[in-house]
């Protein structure tokens, strides 16, 4: 079936057309034979029903036909009454070997095995009529001609009984036929129209499957036409005309974006150069000027820090650079104005904090985590990640003898996002997370991550505000040096 599926995926559009027709044209053509095929088996039966009392009619009209004859010859001894004799014997004896001579249990068959005996000994009795008569032995064929006209009328009486039997078992035939015809008929006209209805839907899908990859490339080409190149690419299932100008699609369209690309990396490359090469000039006295002249705030502090980030970009100290592009990124990330986040940039602070951790306190945090790409355009407050992770390195594995451990979690859960935080640190007490959960009077700061739990309590409030309680908030430890997890369970909202 695959290498079936597989060599009609191979054939042309054309091919493939002329060939679902094709096989629709023979499903017809071999359902019309086989409708035909019993109609005539039937008609054939049917017009066999009375072929036996025909018969039995015959017979007798041929008999009383050799009666006459007979009476003829005896009254007349003429040439042509003999002749007729002849004819008529001949046509007798052909008509009754016809007849059932085998025993049998069947009335009907025992009544035609009577019935030719009887014509075999009429047959005998004419015979030997005649051969007086010829011999002019006058009293003896007189007495075999009332013999045989005797022989004869029994006869009729035999068949005349039989073909009344006859033609009633005939008649029950003849309307079982008639009931199977008619039967056949509505059959035959309900099968053709589950058939033609069965075809047009099978025809249906099976055209809408041929022309589905076009209205793709309509589609499509209609989305690039419009200026949007960020569609995907199609896929192609088919070595046909279509599957041909699908590929080259995809390859045109794929050219333009690298193409795009290109002209705006150049461009914006030559921009950048132009931008840094006045901007540079100036960096160190403007930097100590605006030192002199702006109050230090998180403002200030993050385009110093960006342009300290370039500062070191220029003189190639490539890890001061990157330090200070993270810390630029981490507080960019805390003077925004929007209480509104994704996970993703929620994980990106995340890395941007323990990337500055990694170098201010060298081989004391071993970060890792594990993120559902999915969830990243999900919706949360800002700042709810980073404090718990700030929470577990300065509480949890900060100056920890052992090697300390921070793992971040985020998964999809019943339809839901759940966060788990957790560090290999000193742990906290049962008596210290009841206190830490069930405070009446959190401090306002939501952003705090003071060692007394109210960093904590505030995110969870802020948590339970922002998604209307629907928010389940644990905290795990096994006690002192066991370590700690810090477990969320928050609705789905798509950014």
């Amino acid at each position: 079936m695959k290498k079936l599926i597989a060599f009609f995926r191979r054939q042309s559009f054309r091919r493939k057309l002329i060939s679902i027709f094709t096989a629709f044209a023979f499903v017809i053509l071999m359902l019309n034979t086989l409708i035909y095929a019993g109609f005539a088996s039937l008609l054939t039966r049917l017009g066999d029903v009375y072929e036996s009392n025909m018969q039995l009619n015959d017979m007798d009209a041929t008999i009383s036909l050799l009666q006459n004859s007979i009476d003829d010859y005896v009254s007349t001894k003429s040439f042509e009454s003999l002749e007729n004799y002849y004819n008529y014997d001949k046509e007798l004896r052909e008509e009754a070997q016809l007849l059932n001579d085998v025993p049998s249990d069947d009335v009907l068959l025992l009544a035609e095995k009577n019935i030719r005996n009887l014509c075999n000994a009429y047959l005998q009795k004419a015979e030997d009529t005649v051969d007086a008569k010829r011999g002019r032995n006058v009293e003896l064929y007189a007495e075999l001609s009332e013999d045989t006209a005797k022989l004869g009328e029994e006869i009729h009486t035999y068949i005349y009984s039989l073909n009344n039997d006859l033609f009633k078992s005939n008649s029950e035939t003849y309307m079982t036929v008639s009931s199977a015809i008619g039967r056949l008929e509505t059959v035959s006209v309900i099968v053709l129209l589950l058939t033609i209805g069965g075809s047009i839907m099978i025809l249906s899908t099976s055209t809408a499957a041929l022309i589905r990859p076009l209205n793709r490339l309509a589609g499509a080409a209609n989305e690039v036409a419009d200026g949007n190149l960020d569609i995907e690419t199609l896929p192609v299932y088919t070595k046909d005309e279509v599957g041909v100008v699908t590929n080259a699609f995809n390859q045109m369209v794929d050219s333009i974006r690298q193409y795009i690309a290109v002209q705006r990396e150049n461009m914006e490359r030559e921009n950048a150069l132009k931008e840094n090469e006045l901007r540079m000039q100036n960096h160190l006295r403007e930097a100590q000027l605006k030192y002199l002249q702006a109050q230090i705030n998180p403002h200030f502090l993050f385009n110093t820090l960006n342009a300290g980030a370039q500062l070191a970009m220029m003189e190639e100290a490539k890890k001061t650079g990157e330090l200070l592009t993270n810390t630029a990124a981490f507080f960019r990330y805390n003077v925004r104005n929007s209480e509104d986040a994704t996970i993703g940039e929620e994980v990106r602070l995340v890395d941007n904090y323990i990337y500055i951790c990694n170098v201010r306190f060298p081989d004391e945090i071993h970060f890792e985590k594990d993120v559902d790409e999915s969830l990243e355009d999900m919706k949360v407050p800002s700042m709810i990640l980073q404090p718990l992770v700030e929470n577990a390195f300065n509480y949890g594995i900060r100056n920890l003898e052992r090697r300390g451990m921070i793992e971040l979690e985020i998964k999809r859960v019943d339809e839901r996002i759940q966060i788990s935080v957790w560090d290999n640190g000193r742990g906290i007490s049962a008596e210290r997370i009841d206190e830490i959960l069930h405070a009446k009077k959190p401090q306002p700061d939501p952003r705090s991550t003071s060692s007394n739990g109210v960093g904590i309590r505030n995110l969870l409030e802020r948590l339970r505000l922002y998604f209307d309680n629907d928010v389940t908030f644990n905290i795990i430890s096994e006690g002192e040096e066991a370590g700690t997890e810090i477990l969320i369970s928050i609705p789905c909202l798509k950014e």
